[in-house]
């Protein structure tokens, strides 16, 4: 790890930044509003491997707990309550301040999110946001109306949410993202063998760095949910923080957290063959620039 950081750090010495003749591989020109001119101060060291988790706070966790909807084509999510719970005391565990939120309006959200995103989080090692709901792709469900994720986590780019530059920015999603199944693989043992730091006092980074976004399942496909033990997902990734939260960064954990989902879950609905028998995998979209850990405080 050590020589791979050296080496790192050595090309970083010698990397040429906004050479001429750089452009961007698009059409046209983009006349949006250029946030270039937006500063923050820097929570941890420019090339450093980890994320500062050493502030005084580790940071507040809002979960957005989904049972019932106004629209009666939903059917209340029986099981949630129980993935919140658990939710809620892992969290804790690992010093995050939860607020639980049960059943919110689509703008009621909104307001949620846009206070959370304007609090001084100076203190704070990351903030997560955490929703338990109906899904469908490119959407998820409020108590009201469906809406798109982007319009949640949007507030807490660096541009908008200067507090929170350069820290995790950590988002949970348990939901449908479509109606299509994994009826899986069966894999079959073989029974043969396989042989054969440099610093900087100032840097500028993409007002979209640092945030991780963790589905329960991939693009298109269905989301599984025991009515009496909780989603597949969160059940997994429970297991998995309350374990080993203190033990491994995050990207090693959701990756062991894909496998418990992967192999250990499977749909038990005998009188319904087609949705009998099925698999699910989540799937973990990352920007995170450093290892995260969440070190005991």
């Amino acid at each position: 790890m050590e020589n791979h950081r050296n080496n790192r750090d050595a090309v970083n010495s010698n990397a040429h930044v906004g050479e001429p003749g750089d452009e961007g591989d698009a059409w046209g020109v983009n006349d949006r509003n250029n946030t270039k001119n937006v500063s923050a101060w820097m929570p941890v060291d420019r090339y450093a491997s980890e994320y500062n988790m050493k502030h005084k706070k580790r940071g507040i966790a809002v979960i957005f707990n989904h049972e019932t909807f106004t629209n009666h084509t939903l059917k209340a999510r029986a099981g949630t309550n129980v993935d919140a719970e658990n939710l809620s005391n892992c969290l804790k565990k690992l010093h995050f301040s939860v607020e639980m939120c049960k059943d919110f309006m689509f703008k009621e959200i909104h307001e949620k999110i846009e206070k959370l995103a304007k609090m001084d989080h100076s203190d704070s090692d990351c903030i997560l946001v955490a929703i338990l709901s109906h899904g469908e792709f490119g959407s998820i469900y409020a108590r009201d109306i469906p809406y798109n994720l982007d319009s949640i986590w949007s507030f807490f780019t660096a541009d908008r949410c200067p507090k929170l530059a350069g820290k995790p920015k950590l988002f949970f999603i348990q939901a449908c993202q479509g109606d299509r199944l994994d009826g899986g693989v069966t894999l079959m043992q073989r029974t043969e063998t396989d042989s054969g730091s440099v610093s900087s006092m100032s840097y500028r980074i993409p007002t979209h760095a640092d945030f991780l976004i963790a589905y329960s399942t991939i693009p298109g496909f269905y989301s599984w949910r025991n009515t009496t033990k909780g989603s597949w997902f969160i059940q997994s990734l429970c297991t998995e923080l309350s374990a080993n939260g203190t033990k491994y960064d995050l990207l090693t954990l959701l990756t062991f957290v894909c496998q418990r989902v992967a192999l250990d879950f499977e749909s038990n609905t005998p009188d319904c063959e087609t949705m009998h028998q099925q698999k699910q995998i989540p799937c973990v979209t990352t920007m995170l620039t450093r290892l995260l850990r969440f070190h005991d405080k």
